[in-house]
């Protein structure tokens, strides 16, 4: 069976999500879908001119929804990041924008017959991905966010250059909101093969400022370039990846949480199926109390959005 994947919303992440894909061959076919006809063809010529010099083959389809009927994974990167540029601004400016894109694009991709998993980038992702759920009338296990995925990753690296280790030699997880709600769960995190809070004690390190950091490096991004793509992109493709190769890997990204009654971040077993399996992690009190605010935020978010 050919791996088959489509990116929806080529705005600066759905392009850098095709662009990783094409250059690692990670898809036999992909469909590129955006309302921007010449962007989107422009952006498909772009792609097949680097063909040429790379390893691999990937077929193009653009702006054909009857061809999501056989795909694998879609991704949604539908959204508009300029809305942000402006003081205070959070990622719940892109929601009515977002939400409106969402109900002309959900009924076409159930249209079409797709079955398969959708991985959503959108902002707000959280209240986005419930939209989706909701319109495609997909499972809640095949749609998932990338929700903190990148959050871990940004405290990762924050970590890592605390400690001067690789940030893959970090592991824990950032829960909640993909958002200014989301937070760092210290007492999953572990560095050097110890509790980050045992080694913070004894290095007098300063985690409220650690989890600041972290928190703050999508912004300095954005102010530096007015987007963010290579972080969300490469976490988006590697759960791509994870789905299309059945890796069954635990990720915290946003899935449907029963407990909660919504879609927020918590790690998951993801495979071929999707969320395969949910965690549980052992928290802290203040840890959890931290989560309830987060789902509570969520859900008001969401009936305000419907």
């Amino acid at each position: 069976m050919s791996r088959k994947v489509a990116v929806i919303g080529m705005g600066h992440v759905g392009s850098t999500v095709a662009h990783y894909i094409v250059a690692n061959g990670f898809a036999d076919d992909l469909v590129l879908i955006d309302s921007n006809e010449d962007k989107v063809n422009a952006d498909a010529l772009d792609l097949k001119d680097a063909m040429p010099n790379l390893p691999y083959h990937t077929n193009i389809v653009v702006n054909d929804y009857s061809a999501l009927k056989d795909a694998e994974v879609i991704v949604s990167a539908v959204g508009n990041i300029k809305l942000q540029d402006q003081p205070q601004a959070d990622r719940f400016v892109e929601l009515p924008f977002t939400r409106d894109a969402v109900k002309d694009v959900a009924p076409k991709i159930k249209a079409s017959g797709f079955s398969g998993k959708l991985v959503v980038i959108s902002n707000p992702v959280d209240v986005i991905t419930s939209l989706y759920q909701q319109l495609t009338g997909l499972p809640k296990n095949q749609v998932i966010g990338t929700g903190t995925l990148l959050d871990s990753a940004r405290m990762k690296r924050v970590v890592a250059d605390k400690f001067n280790v690789d940030p893959r030699s970090v592991s824990g997880y950032n829960l909640g909101e993909h958002g200014n709600s989301q937070f760092t769960a210290w007492s999953t995190v572990r560095v050097l093969d110890q509790p980050i809070t045992k080694l913070a004690a004894e290095r007098n390190i300063d985690l409220p400022e650690l989890d600041k950091e972290s928190k703050l490096g999508g912004w300095y991004v954005f102010k530096g370039k007015k987007y963010t793509s290579y972080g969300v992109a490469t976490a988006a493709v590697r759960l791509v990846n994870v789905i299309l190769s059945d890796a069954r890997t635990e990720l915290p990204v946003s899935n449907f949480r029963e407990e909660y009654g919504v879609y927020l971040s918590y790690p998951a077993i993801v495979g071929r199926q999707g969320i395969l399996e949910q965690s549980q992690l052992d928290l802290t009190e203040e840890e959890l109390q931290k989560l309830q605010n987060s789902a509570n935020f969520i859900k008001q978010k969401y009936n305000e959005s419907k």
